[in-house]
């Protein structure tokens, strides 16, 4: 149930966007429904939870703690290798999306740590949150220090690109190699000319949020207008947390976090990363958020990851560039048996 705090900020929220609009409009009822933190949507691997220190230090003083819950999955291989591999979701998805590759991985005696970030999935929804890649890379350095884990692979998708790309500015030392897929934040959509939306106008959006409507995205942008039923469960996964009771939460997150990826670019110190980075990129991906906003020009130039994933190999110092032609945005569930291997290899090939 939303914390008295939470109602509020909600409904001061939907009075700028649009009163009485329910996050439940337009889901199907046909479809699942899991409420704000995934309950009842199984994992592949079992679930931890990690408390994760609020970000005032009076607050339970002032009685107004906020405690947050990361939720984790951490799983061994029957034979170690001795390495560790840090798997960091996308905005549109979980840590549970990645459950192929982490079969892949532990299969070849990696240790996987995959998070869901706080304002995701089954971790906890705060009311009130500095959004940022910083907070979220502090956050997941806490829980790999508590784990006993001194270094790490960093392997981030979509949004995770960024936030992974973060991780290893921020902790250099401690990145041992960092890989890339389908990273959003290839280029700078507000310097590019995108306007700036609004948290309340973010939070109008995120509440119209459907089974119908994130299929309709994923098809169009994610995979070139193809589709398999294979993809279903995971929109599902998307859909079924917007849906009913909790709504709002998961809402009013998304506007939070939207916020942060269009304002914090890290495309412009690509330069600084310091560590082996491996870029892998299915090219008919046309991922590019606030396109819809964009003149039809400024839209029509973005997404290109045709030149996007170059442009980045060229940016990052050693950085090693594996394209697929015909895969788009999701190419560890597009084409599984083709990324883990590229996937294995780039990781052998540090």
């Amino acid at each position: 149930m939303p914390t008295p705090f939470l109602r509020s900020i909600v409904v001061v929220a939907a009075a700028l966007a649009l009163p009485g609009l329910g996050a439940a409009q337009g889901v199907s009822s046909e479809h699942p429904t899991y409420g704000p933190r995934l309950d009842g949507f199984e994992y592949p691997f079992k679930t931890e939870v990690f408390s994760v220190a609020g970000q005032r230090p009076d607050a339970a003083a002032a009685g107004d703690s906020q405690p947050l819950e990361m939720v984790f999955m951490d799983i061994a291989p029957e034979t170690q290798n001795g390495r560790t591999v840090v798997l960091l979701h996308g905005k549109n998805f979980c840590a549970a999306t990645w459950e192929a590759t982490i079969g892949r991985l532990t299969g070849a005696g990696y240790r996987v740590i995959a998070p869901d970030q706080i304002g995701f999935c089954k971790s906890s929804k705060p009311a009130a949150y500095q959004f940022s890649f910083q907070q979220l890379a502090q956050n997941t350095k806490a829980l790999l220090d508590a784990r006993g884990i001194d270094k790490a692979t960093v392997v981030g998708h979509s949004m995770g690109g960024m936030l992974a790309t973060r991780f290893a500015l921020m902790y250099p030392d401690f990145t041992e190699q960092l890989v890339l897929v389908n990273p959003i934040g290839l280029e700078d959509w507000k310097a590019k000319g995108v306007p700036y939306q609004s948290i309340s106008a973010a939070f109008e959006g995120e509440q119209k949020t459907s089974f119908e409507s994130i299929k309709a995205y994923q098809q169009k942008f994610y995979y070139s207008g193809q589709w398999k039923p294979d993809y279903d469960k995971w929109v599902e996964m998307s859909a079924g947390m917007s849906a009913g009771e909790g709504g709002d939460q998961v809402a009013w997150n998304q506007a939070l976090t939207s916020d942060m990826v269009f304002t914090q670019p890290v495309v412009h110190e690509f330069g600084q990363v310091k560590t082996p980075t491996l870029l892998i990129i299915g090219t008919t991906d046309k991922t590019a958020p606030g396109a819809n906003r964009a003149s039809k020009a400024i839209a029509a130039s973005l997404g290109d990851y045709t030149k996007l994933g170059k442009q980045a190999a060229e940016r990052i110092p050693g950085a090693k560039l594996v394209e697929f032609d015909d895969l788009g945005h999701s190419p560890q569930i597009q084409d599984p048996d083709r990324f883990h291997k590229a996937l294995l290899d780039g990781l052998d090939d540090r």
